[in-house]
């Protein structure tokens, strides 16, 4: 992670982009208590990791699996009923927010990056930005 990433990670933590990662992890924890939304809880901890260093990590879609991703739009609609909306909605708030100081900028693009995310996290990678420039897509 370059030193201006970390910097920026930091200064998220310290203005609320833990709160943002609370969410995400009581999302986790009621698909896990669900035992059916398994799948999802694990898409929500892994978003739950990058919301906490969202600086120096992009998302990518993965290669669509043997049913052609077929799995992954139903998870995702499911999703998108269950949980995804309200996520995307506290990131937007939290964005709009943010983007009426000119120092808040960064943090409110990375909000709305968190809000694209929240509402379709399966079928896609979070993976450091280097890693996503070397992949073939």
């Amino acid at each position: 992670m370059s030193p201006v990433s970390l910097l920026l990670n930091i200064l998220w933590i310290v203005c609320g982009g833990i709160w943002m990662a609370a969410g995400w992890l009581i999302a986790a924890l009621i698909m896990a208590i669900t035992i059916i939304g398994l799948p999802w809880a694990k898409a929500a901890l892994n978003i739950a990791v990058y919301t906490v260093l969202p600086f120096g990590y992009t998302v990518i879609d993965k290669p669509p699996g043997p049913f052609g991703g077929a799995f992954a739009l139903v998870g995702n609609i499911v999703w998108f009923v269950l949980a995804g909306w309200w996520l995307a909605l506290g990131h937007l708030i939290a964005a709009v927010i943010l983007a009426v100081t000119i120092i808040g900028l960064p943090f409110a693009w990375a909000h709305l990056k968190l809000a694209g995310i929240s509402l379709w996290p399966l079928g896609r990678e979070i993976v450091p930005i280097n890693a996503a420039y070397r992949a073939p897509r």
